[in-house]
């Protein structure tokens, strides 16, 4: 039997199984019953035309009486199909004494603890915030009295910053390993789409069952799962790390430790500088989060096909360079039919992200809307970049009213340059409580100028 991946078929919006067969049948001039088996692997929405439809790929199997034109097999719309390379983990060559320890239980926690334990290494994974039941509970409470728990909130707790996100699943990597991740999410409760949809998403309800159900496997293989344990000491001996001390008290030795943090756990970077850990500082991005009505965008992306079922929630990107400064401004983390949440993680500050349930019907859409900011703008410090995040997020907390509200203006004053005189009516969505209208400036240099002192604006991630 032969293998082969044809892309860029074209269907309608309300198309059927068969009409991928048809389309491949067509494609590939042969009948459809020489295709023994088909799937679909890649589907996305084409608006480029006057019409809009699907463009799709798809993976066949053809008898083995069938050949192929040699113009068909030239065209780079078909190619052969080879066996995947599985993922596997190099062993190395000594044993170890103690069992891998991975600290944090995010996206990269869970997956390096998952692999491991897959490979029978029976991982310990520590997470310094909670289990993702009680943490949706601390994370409510927050959002509904502004009471920031330290250790359980949008950042901390099983499941990292995603668990309270957009459930967006995107790369622009052609790792072999995009695969693996998005079937591991499938085997534990994900949609049978995210495989073959162009933009992947899950929804935050649904990754809060699946973040339970990679913990319950690595539980079964034979990993412990620890929360509430902090990662607040490292005994390093002549270059050696021994132990980590967990909640200032608790002693575990290590053989191999992986640090899978996030960048809010600025505490553990200030911990790895004092034992002399080397740290290279990395550029960033920051901004504001901007809200439209989600039917203003399904108009404008989808015209008259806006509504279709298939379609769903339009989301979009921006792109922008600035002459002046030298800098690009643009969208990021684009959150169809979401909220703007409050995402904080530290006392006395204020940091906003998107989220959405899978279903994406709250209405309004919203996206950041940010500049990168690199070293230099630091002076190339270690620490200089979460020194300027937390000045950031201080500043925001203070603009805001100082109990964990938001800074915030309309869009079109924003733009002008103009304080907003009220929100009344405006599509606000964040949470807690009420937002505070403010001034500000949309220039991406006067985001740059609030961190050196000279301009206040709002924060966002």
């Amino acid at each position: 039997m032969m293998q082969f991946r044809v892309r860029e078929l074209m269907v309608s919006l309300e198309y059927q199984e068969n009409d991928l067969w048809e389309a491949a049948a067509r494609r590939l001039r042969i009948s459809q019953r020489d295709i023994l088996e088909l799937k679909l692997v890649k589907r996305a929405v084409d608006a480029r035309r006057n019409s809009l439809h699907f463009t799709c790929s798809v993976d066949i199997i053809l008898s083995d009486r069938v050949s192929l034109a040699e113009e068909i097999l030239a065209s780079p719309q078909v190619s052969c199909i080879k066996a995947p390379e599985p993922v596997e983990l190099a062993a190395g060559v000594q044993p170890l004494e103690w069992a891998p320890v991975v600290v944090g239980s995010g996206p990269a926690g869970l997956f390096c603890a998952l692999f491991l334990a897959r490979q029978g290494y029976r991982p310990l994974l520590v997470e310094r915030g909670s289990d993702v039941d009680r943490r949706i509970r601390a994370v409510e409470k927050f959002w509904r009295e502004g009471a920031l728990d330290a250790s359980a909130n949008p950042q901390f707790g099983e499941g990292g910053a995603g668990t309270f996100s957009d459930g967006k699943l995107t790369t622009r990597s052609g790792d072999r390993r995009v695969d693996f991740v998005l079937q591991t999410f499938v085997e534990h409760g994900a949609s049978e789409e995210i495989l073959y949809t162009k933009k992947p998403h899950v929804g935050t309800d649904v990754i809060r069952r699946v973040v339970k159900e990679i913990r319950a496997e690595i539980l079964e293989r034979g990993g412990e799962v620890c929360f509430d344990a902090c990662l607040t000491d490292l005994d390093v001996n002549q270059g050696s790390l021994k132990r980590i001390i967990i909640n200032n008290e608790v002693e575990i030795p290590v053989s191999v430790l992986v640090l899978a943090v996030g960048n809010s756990a600025r505490d553990v970077y200030r911990l790895l500088q004092r034992r002399g850990i080397s740290l290279t500082p990395k550029a960033f991005a920051v901004g504001v989060r901007v809200e439209h009505p989600q039917g203003y965008v399904d108009q404008v992306q989808y015209g008259d096909f806006a509504g279709h079922p298939r379609l769903g929630a339009a989301d979009y990107q921006l792109t922008y360079q600035d002459r002046e400064s030298g800098r690009s401004l643009y969208t990021f983390c684009m959150c169809p039919g979401g909220y703007v949440i409050a995402a904080s993680s530290g006392e006395g500050q204020v940091v906003t992200n998107g989220m959405s349930y899978l279903a994406r019907d709250s209405g309004v859409a919203n996206s950041a809307l940010v500049v990168t900011v690199t070293p230099a703008d630091w002076g190339h410090t270690s620490l200089g970049g979460v020194e300027m995040q937390e000045h950031l997020e201080s500043g925001a907390f203070s603009l805001g009213g100082a109990a964990y509200q938001a800074p915030a203006q309309l869009l079109g004053d924003f733009m002008q340059h103009r304080s907003s005189r009220s929100l009344q009516g405006s599509l606000a969505t964040y949470r807690p409580g009420s937002l505070r209208p403010i001034s500000g400036n949309c220039c991406p240099k006067s985001w740059v100028r609030y961190w050196k002192g000279e301009f206040a604006a709002g924060t966002g991630q």
